[in-house]
């Protein structure tokens, strides 16, 4: 199976007896003694949603500070143009903490070649040699479908072989610098994993994979026992939230809704052992709080999924 290029793990700190209790029971029982499946471990534990998404809109400082006490060692950072000026801020922050920038948000519009963002953002990771993952979403919100004429009416073939030439020049501009791309699902066309797993297919590089995000992709949930076996040799990392089902999908709490307790069974079942994100998707809502919700939730889910066998490399 062909993954992505993982980033180096760094192993989780304890912080005080409460943390360092949350942590073992995050990935194994509290006697000690791991589940049988081995799906998620401490160091693929990933932040995100928490720049932007925070009531205390804290400081790099701050933000790093945060998750170093939680035990948390990997962050995925989004953005928005007021942070640019703080990207190396945020960057030597992380360091001081030994926090891994896991991941880097980036969205652009049909012509990321020509886009002032874009090129801000490679030159800060080519100055201060970054490693990392690129979640990359031709089209912004918009959806990459609305900003090109005729897209519609192009055949299946052609719209891979459109979209496909912005996500080969972010692809191709990632890899000298060492660095990886995720195909980001947020809805529209763009977001549906077959046409993912298409346009990697038809770039045929080895540096671009997929992150799949629950939150985004609940129109589609229904059938996600049918497409996730063929996404999984591709996906770098699985963006978890809690699921509640009825005429409008809605996101909850992790562990308080009723769909992703079965998401993460198939996903637990099928042997994946890569990355998984919690997160903060409210901009209201304390991200501390809402990192250590998440990872609660995470914990009686797992807790729950214990007796399942590790089928890694099956």
């Amino acid at each position: 199976m062909r993954y992505l290029t993982k980033m180096n793990a760094i192993i989780f700190t304890r912080y005080g007896l409460l943390i360092g209790t949350v942590l073992m029971l995050v990935v194994g029982r509290a006697d000690g003694q791991a589940p049988n499946n081995k799906a998620f471990s401490r160091e693929d534990l990933v932040a995100w949603c928490i720049v932007p998404f925070d009531a205390k809109q804290r400081t790099p400082k701050d933000r790093a500070a945060m998750l170093a006490n939680l035990g948390i060692t990997k962050l995925a950072y989004d953005w928005r143009d007021e942070h640019i000026p703080t990207f190396d801020e945020e960057w030597e922050a992380l360091q001081q903490h030994g926090i891994d920038l896991f991941a880097f948000w980036l969205p652009s519009n049909a012509d990321p070649a020509n886009e002032p963002h874009i090129q801000q953002v490679f030159a800060f990771l080519e100055r201060n040699h970054i490693k990392t993952q690129l979640w990359y979403l031709p089209g912004w919100f918009a959806g990459y479908e609305n900003l090109v004429e005729g897209f519609s009416e192009m055949s299946r073939q052609e719209q891979i072989a459109t979209i496909s030439e912005p996500i080969r020049y972010v692809a191709e501009r990632a890899k000298k610098l060492g660095c990886s791309v995720g195909l980001y699902n947020h809805g529209g066309w763009f977001g549906e994993p077959e046409n993912q797993i298409a346009i990697i297919q038809h770039l045929g590089l080895d540096n671009v994979g997929m992150v799949y995000n629950f939150q985004h992709g609940r129109h589609h949930l229904a059938r996600f026992s049918e497409f996730y076996p063929k996404m999984k040799p591709y996906l770098s990392c699985i963006n978890v939230v809690g699921l509640s089902s009825g005429e409008a999908v809605k996101v909850v709490p992790l562990g308080t809704g009723d769909m992703e307790y079965r998401l993460l069974q198939q996903i637990v079942t099928s042997g994946y052992d890569g990355p998984m994100s919690i997160q903060n998707h409210r901009s209201d809502r304390d991200a501390e709080e809402a990192l250590i919700s998440e990872r609660n939730g995470l914990h009686k889910i797992l807790t729950a999924l214990s007796h399942l066998p590790d089928n890694r490399g099956k």
